[in-house]
């Protein structure tokens, strides 16, 4: 009998934990959207495409893996393969690309550094020498012969003739980063290769700042809201954002819109201020409400791929915002609104 008594209350127990933790996040139970505001394109190739970038508003190129390069006359719609004059021997990973009007630049791994004053038309492949800390990872586009590279070391360089000379912009590197940001306003935020702390660098500071990590779960990735602030990935496919612009380390409670064992790997703001999270196994959500709740979107789970990169280009020589979702093995979609 008190066996009996004993394992009644045990199950009771048991089963009201499971309805306490059912309640502290969600399952994969979440509405599907109605519509879709992506379009699936075709790349006809298994290359993982990495980052994407328009001259105007029609002509852009994307870059990837095993020197994957496409180009596009049609905003994105259907894309074209282009060949750069690399050594054949050779194999990059051509990891960011930029322009602002005519002016493009392209950095890849290992060690590659091209810059394009026509609209890459042409490309000229710069010599970094090799003291060079990490391997190049985002560059950005500031004018004629002007641009910014950072590295996965956290070191910031800057040149104004075209990458003849390079002019370090932080006192030393941060160390390794598995993953870096720059703001509209030429802030940085990087997350240390182990996903245990963030730095931030902002404009004019000569040095990194360290952060705590806002929970025990490992940093996935940050980056900037549209209003300056942080938002936040970490393991256990937790979403949170920074409360205060500036202050790192207050936090909102984590957000964990779906549950199915995969993390969340980029995050982005649409132009009509909803927020996109995409993920491992087709995981692509939306927020229409700040992050409150979450729907999925129907084309996702149609699409085998891991979504790792989210993108609203907001070129300023085009007056027409364009948005991609990157997926691994030559996924992607195009934002074409809500009809």
């Amino acid at each position: 009998m008190n066996r009996l008594f004993k394992f009644s209350a045990n199950l009771a127990l048991f089963i009201c934990l499971l309805f306490v933790l059912s309640g502290c996040v969600s399952t994969t139970r979440l509405p599907i959207a109605s519509s879709t505001p992506w379009e699936q394109i075709q790349l006809a190739s298994d290359d993982n495409p990495l980052d994407i970038a328009f001259v105007d508003k029609n002509h852009g190129f994307l870059v990837g893996a095993n020197r994957l390069i496409r180009e596009t006359s049609d905003g994105g719609a259907t894309w074209q393969n282009r060949e750069l004059d690399l050594g054949s021997e050779e194999n990059f990973r051509l990891i960011s690309i930029d322009f602002l009007g005519n002016e493009g630049w392209i950095v890849g791994q290992p060690g590659l550094v091209m810059h394009s004053n026509d609209g890459g038309q042409s490309w000229v492949r710069l010599v970094l020498g090799n003291k060079l800390p990490g391997d190049p990872y985002l560059i950005t586009t500031l004018g004629n012969d002007s641009a910014e590279l950072a590295t996965t070391a956290g070191a910031v360089y800057r040149t104004n003739d075209g990458g003849s000379n390079w002019e370090s912009k932080v006192a030393e590197a941060s160390g390794g980063a598995r993953d870096l940001r720059r703001s509209n306003d030429g802030d940085y935020v990087s997350v240390s290769s182990l996903g245990n702390f963030f730095n931030t660098l902002e404009q004019g500071q000569g040095n990194w700042q360290p952060h705590q990590r806002a929970s025990s779960k490992r940093v996935q990735t940050l980056g900037y809201q549209p209003n300056g602030s942080l938002w936040m990935l970490s393991r256990g496919a937790e979403i949170r954002f920074n409360d205060s612009t500036g202050n790192y380390e207050s936090w909102s409670k984590p957000k964990v819109p779906i549950v199915n064992g995969y993390n969340y790997l980029d995050m982005a703001w649409d132009p009509n201020g909803d927020i996109w999270a995409g993920g491992g196994n087709g995981t692509l959500l939306v927020s229409k409400d700040g992050g409150e709740n979450w729907e999925k979107d129907p084309i996702g789970e149609l699409i085998p791929t891991n979504f790792i990169r989210i993108l609203f280009i907001d070129n300023e020589m085009s007056d027409q915002p364009k948005g991609f979702a990157i997926g691994e093995r030559g996924h992607l979609l195009r934002w074409v609104g809500y009809a």
